[in-house]
């Protein structure tokens, strides 16, 4: 049907697949493809990635579009690949255009089926493979439009109030050279250190799709949830329970409980580890009771922190035993793992779909791998490639979902040895995570000197008050943060650079 918005004098022609209804801070609009004729010509459009390592952010509708392009393989990964269009603006569920007086249009989808929302100088569109939800279109400031249209999901989707306290990972130190031994000294070492959580990383199980303790724990993982609690800490594992490696039991011996290709092999899914991988089908009752096996022995081991990687493997396109859209499918495997875990264990949600994961997880990962240097050389011009400046880049531009979850920002550095961050990138990483409200780190106090101990354990005990001052500038507690030569790219390494 054909409607024209009327926002305080702003008209806005639309043709829409129903009858809009007035909502808080804008109109909901029943599901089905939607286009809104815009009036503002060449302008910016917000890009929203679809999983936690996915592109996201401003760009000129006339100039360059963010995403990941000329990589397949990293597509696979790091987006949707079944709907990213390199070379057009459009994002995954949400988008805006900005109006000459500063002012946002959005049109944002509120819950599952794919849905996609572009933009070029006229139109500001959206569609979805499958036409499960509703749009919420407002018109307004941006923080306030994407306020609004954050807690219009939250209603859909629900939201979860748990924190996670800081966090300690094994990660961007040792990656997966752990075992009991080294995982024993270093929780000894960071005792009474102001920590909550000290979560194992990969490399304790035997192979990624095997959820059992590898050779390098012989006492069982059991035994290190105790070492890590007597220490003071929450016990917190990393899992990614929904891909498998080929050479895993799982692979080997039930290729039908996978996520199968058009031609009934299991689909390639994406690659790490030297491989390829594959996805579990979780619309198979056999997967589901192997996810319940594996979260049931996690927890009854201790852990009580979990952080799920890799999960956008669960909402792949690809070949299901029960026709249910991926990611309807998807976000029924993660209620089912919630509903084994229960509500007392924190759930941290990396490479997952953004707005499928509202309301079941605790908290997501909002960037791209953080690293100890500042640009990805091997990765030039690719966004959601690992380094520093693409975490900043995509964390910062994902601001607003403070209201939907925990927003992780990854792991932030103190440490100058075995780093190529200078003080002001470690800075600016830190500022960060001040603003998302989500602190962790991976640096092992036996790699600090006394004075990055001393700036480690007062940045953990803070508490800041944050506001935001415009799009990337920030009051934290009496600073004033600018962190707009960063997010566009003109930064340069001196510290007056970003503090005000």
């Amino acid at each position: 049907m054909l409607h024209t918005f009327d926002f305080g004098g702003l008209r806005i022609p639309a043709n829409l697949p129903g009858r809009p209804e007035a909502a808080p801070g804008g109109f909901i609009v029943p599901a089905g493809p939607v286009a809104l004729l815009h009036p503002f010509g060449e302008t910016e459009f917000y890009r929203h990635g679809w999983n936690s390592w996915s592109p996201s952010g401003w760009a000129r509708t006339d100039g360059e579009t963010i995403g990941i392009k000329n990589s397949p393989r990293r597509l696979l990964t790091a987006d949707d690949a079944a709907n990213e269009t390199p070379h057009a603006h459009s994002g995954a569920a949400v988008g805006a255009v900005t109006g000459a007086d500063g002012n946002v249009l959005l049109l944002g989808a509120l819950g599952v089926g794919s849905p996609r929302v572009g933009a070029d100088r006229n139109v500001l569109w959206g569609r979805a493979e499958e036409d499960q939800a509703a749009w919420f279109v407002a018109y307004g400031p941006e923080r306030e439009v994407f306020a609004d249209y954050a807690d219009r999901v939250s209603e859909r989707l629900g939201r979860r109030s748990a924190r996670a306290g800081t966090v300690w990972s094994s990660w961007y130190s040792f990656y997966e050279d752990i075992d009991e031994e080294l995982v024993a000294r270093t929780a000894s070492d960071l005792a009474g250190y102001p920590f909550d959580v000290f979560q194992l990383d990969d490399g304790w199980e035997p192979i990624v799709g095997d959820w059992v303790a590898g050779p390098k724990f012989p006492s069982g993982m059991a035994a290190t949830a105790r070492t890590i609690a007597d220490a003071g800490f929450t016990p917190g594992l990393w899992l990614a329970p929904l891909i498998a490696l080929p050479g895993s039991e799982v692979a080997q011996s039930r290729p039908d409980l996978l996520v199968q290709d058009d031609e009934g092999r299991p689909l390639i899914s994406g690659y790490n580890w030297g491989s390829h991988y594959y996805s579990l089908d979780t619309t198979q009752e056999e997967v589901k009771d192997h996810l319940r096996e594996v979260f049931e022995s996690v927890v009854g081991w201790g852990f009580r922190y979990l952080k799920l990687d890799f999960m956008y493997a669960g909402a792949i396109a690809g070949n299901r035993r029960v026709a249910l859209h991926r990611e309807a499918a998807y976000r029924e495997a993660v209620q089912h793992i919630r509903s084994v875990v229960g509500d007392s264990v924190y759930l941290l949600g990396c490479g997952v779909p953004m707005i499928p994961s509202v309301g079941v997880f605790d908290g997501a990962r909002v960037g791209p791998d953080v690293g100890a240097f500042w640009d990805n050389a091997e990765r030039v011009g690719d966004p959601s490639g690992v380094g520093a400046r693409n975490s900043i880049v995509s964390s910062l531009n994902r601001t607003w979902m403070k209201r939907l979850y925990e927003v992780d920002p990854d792991a932030i550095y103190f440490r100058s040895e075995r780093s190529l961050l200078d003080d002001a990138q470690r800075q600016a990483l830190r500022d960060t995570a001040a603003i998302l409200e989500f602190r962790s780190t991976s640096d092992p106090v036996a790699w600090l000197n006394s004075r990055e101990r001393e700036q480690l354990a007062e940045y953990m005990k803070e508490t800041s008050v944050i506001e935001q001052t415009g799009r990337y500038s920030f009051r934290i507690d009496d600073r004033e943060v600018d962190l707009t030569p960063i997010m566009t790219g003109t930064a340069a390494t001196d510290a007056a650079s970003l503090v005000v």
